[in-house]
């Protein structure tokens, strides 16, 4: 019983990996087809912050996924500098939380 237990286990979390990567890469391809990618880094300050310093500038912070994801939609400046990020508002709610969810895990490439 314990090796079948073992082997569900391990597909669900292969599953769960493959998903996760299936999602960063669509969040990547889904950044950089709307510019995002020509002022935002992974893991260095470019025209705007890296997505590093945005993760951790909202780490254990509630709300912070709808508040990113809203910020990604308004643009705006302030909050890492005066220079305006341009709003995104033709993006639909699925891909401003794709875009969001992935800005505050780091923006992986898996």
């Amino acid at each position: 019983m314990k090796p079948i237990l073992l082997c569900l286990a391990a597909a669900g979390a292969f599953l769960s990996a493959n998903a996760h990567a299936q999602d960063a890469a669509a969040a990547k391809a889904l950044a950089s087809k709307n510019a995002c990618l020509a002022c935002h880094a992974v893991d260095k300050k470019m025209v705007g912050p890296s997505y590093k310093d945005v993760a951790a500038k909202h780490k254990g912070q509630a709300g912070a996924l709808e508040a990113v994801a809203a910020r990604i939609k308004s643009g705006g400046s302030g909050l890492y500098g005066p220079v305006p990020m341009p709003p995104q508002p033709n993006l639909k709610d699925d891909e401003l939380k794709l875009l969001a969810g992935w800005i505050l895990a780091g923006a992986p490439d898996q």
